[in-house]
């Protein structure tokens, strides 16, 4: 089954670079100048098939494979080699799922905005896990003093009127800058209605979006690096994953006509229209991929019909291989619907009734279309998890205006993590408290560069597979004082002795680490045994091991 997946993928891969943009497809932008033109721009992308965020590995293989190795993963945050996994939709290990615009910035996934710009494969690339890492979540610009430098990422102090006030920013390699530019240019005007919890580079102050210092440095970028063969090819293949396109790829003049030099002028659409009845999306060879599920659960992705000059309602039908696992709410689509600017959104179901692999195919004729359009439907069922709960770490890299969240791993697969963090005011009040998830199953770290020295700052993890979560962790505290809240529990035991502890262990103690109460490491040791003693200078230091879910305080005198 999967072989026969990842075959699939790879066909549609070819089809996509020989194909091109759909008659008519931005005939709703002709005669629209400045603001207008923004809007009909959002109006045009916002609507499109939304994935769940576990399926996005299936689609990495059709958007992001070397032209002249499909097996390899075209990566823009480093030149290092990594190649898919021969498994088709589980992560490439090494690399991560990277939001290209940081998904804190509008705060991620919420119950409003769904899976929207969180899964939005216009901005969301496979990315070496240690560039990602040190990218986090700053804005773009010009790196003046560099921190980190891979030969493709860099970050580090911006220059001088860059950043929007982020004391760090992240650059791209010149290659990249352009893919970069048209991506953010792209989540300006799709993403215009949102408000921007970071606001370095965004606002919704403006109906530009973007603050002048970006304007500026991205057109510049756009300007130097013009569209590539890979983000045309890239273009078509997100249209067949999401059916919906990049426009300032396929015209990337458009910049200019908002944010340019050509601001305030008409746009006309240069594209050619028969009048013939159409239909724009979805396109012949879409393959959806519903992802996995676990038992007794359902998922619905939204597949947006849109079509032109349509004669007739359109037929709906589901045929071939598991048709019992998959619904519509109807077998018509009224014309006069399909032809609006937004499309008619069609809901389709998966509702399994056991493990296992299943597909079927859904077909769009009628309308006064020539023939029909055919598009795969995808999706797995798997066994409910049982997850166990991560170790949460001492925070990190303390300072006074930021931490470093840290965590064990669980031996099983995530899709990712959840940390659930939480302030205190200096009298004990909440002052905020919210969830935040990692990128996928890989990442043990996550930054936060929002503290002050009056609050408390607590964190816990969780991780996430299917839906399901798993138990919470211990908690960690950060407070005026450092790190606290990290009392030991059994079988563990360290007795206070002349320049160091005295351990007391029923087994060998494995990966055993100590902190400073700010997060600084300062020991590591594979293995510690019983009556074995760690000499440390006089202090107060924090210790993990591998077994235990607690983290334990030292106090050396």
């Amino acid at each position: 089954m999967k072989t026969k997946l990842t075959t699939m993928c790879l066909l549609l891969v070819a089809a996509a670079m020989q194909a091109a943009v759909p008659n008519g497809y931005y005939k709703s932008l002709d005669g629209k100048s400045g603001r207008a033109l923004k809007d009909a721009i959002h109006t045009l992308t916002r609507n499109r098939t939304v994935h769940s965020y576990g399926s996005l590995w299936t689609y990495f293989p059709q958007t992001d494979r070397m032209p002249n190795d499909p097996s390899r993963v075209w990566d823009m945050y480093s030149d290092k080699t990594y190649y898919f996994s021969a498994r088709l939709g589980s992560s490439t290990s090494g690399m991560n799922k990277e939001h290209s615009l940081p998904k804190s910035w509008w705060g991620g996934y919420t119950e409003a905005q769904g899976y929207t710009a969180y899964t939005d494969l216009n901005h969301l690339y496979p990315s070496d896990a240690a560039a990602n890492s040190a990218k986090l979540h700053y804005p773009l610009g010009e790196v003046q003093t560099v921190y980190f430098d891979n030969g493709v990422s860099r970050t580090g102090i911006p220059r001088a009127g860059q950043g929007g006030g982020s004391s760090m920013v992240f650059e791209p390699d010149d290659r990249y800058k352009g893919d970069f530019a048209r991506t953010y240019f792209y989540m300006a005007a799709c993403y215009q209605d949102y408000e921007w919890k970071y606001k370095w580079m965004y606002t919704e102050l403006s109906w530009l979006t973007l603050n002048p210092w970006a304007i500026d440095m991205l057109l510049r970028w756009a300007r130097e690096d013009p569209v590539s063969d890979k983000e045309k090819d890239r273009n078509e293949a997100v249209f067949r994953c999401q059916n919906n396109r990049n426009p300032f790829i396929d015209n990337p003049e458009l910049i200019e006509y908002i944010w340019g030099n050509r601001y305030g002028e008409t746009y006309v659409d240069g594209g050619e229209i028969t009048g013939d009845p159409e239909l724009l999306t979805p396109t012949q060879g879409t393959v959806v991929n519903f992802g996995e599920v676990a038992v007794g659960n359902d998922l619905r992705l939204t597949l947006y019909v849109k079509g032109q000059n349509l004669t007739q309602d359109l037929t709906v039908t589901l045929y071939s291989g598991d048709t019992d696992a998959f619904s519509i709410p109807a077998e018509k689509i009224d014309r006069s619907m399909a032809c609006t600017a937004t499309g008619y959104p069609l809901v389709i179901t998966y509702h399994p009734t056991g493990v296992g692999d299943h597909t079927t195919r859904l077909l769009l004729s009628d309308g006064g279309i020539t023939g029909s359009v055919g598009i795969g439907l995808n999706a797995s069922c798997l066994p409910v998890p049982n997850l166990s709960a991560p170790t949460a770490l001492p925070a990190q890299e303390v300072t006074d205006s930021s931490y470093v969240a840290a965590w064990r791993a669980v031996p099983e697969d995530v899709d990712y993590y959840v940390v659930n963090r939480t302030i205190y005011d200096g009298a004990g009040s909440i002052i905020d408290s919210e969830a935040f998830t990692t990128d996928d199953g890989e990442q043990t770290m996550l930054m936060f560069t929002d503290r002050q020295a009056s609050h408390v700052h607590t964190y816990s993890v969780q991780g996430c597979r299917l839906g399901v979560l798993s138990a919470m962790s211990n908690v960690i505290t950060i407070d005026a004082s450092g790190i606290t809240g990290t009392q030991a529990d059994r079988p563990l035991a360290l007795i206070a002795t002349e320049g160091g502890v005295l351990v007391k262990c029923d087994e060998p103690l494995q990966d055993v680490t100590i902190y400073t109460p700010d997060g600084q490491v300062v020991h590591r040791m594979s293995v510690v045994e019983n009556d074995d003693i760690i000499k440390l200078p006089i202090g107060v230091y924090i210790l993990t091991t591998l077994g235990s879910r607690q983290a334990y305080k030292l106090a050396i005198r």
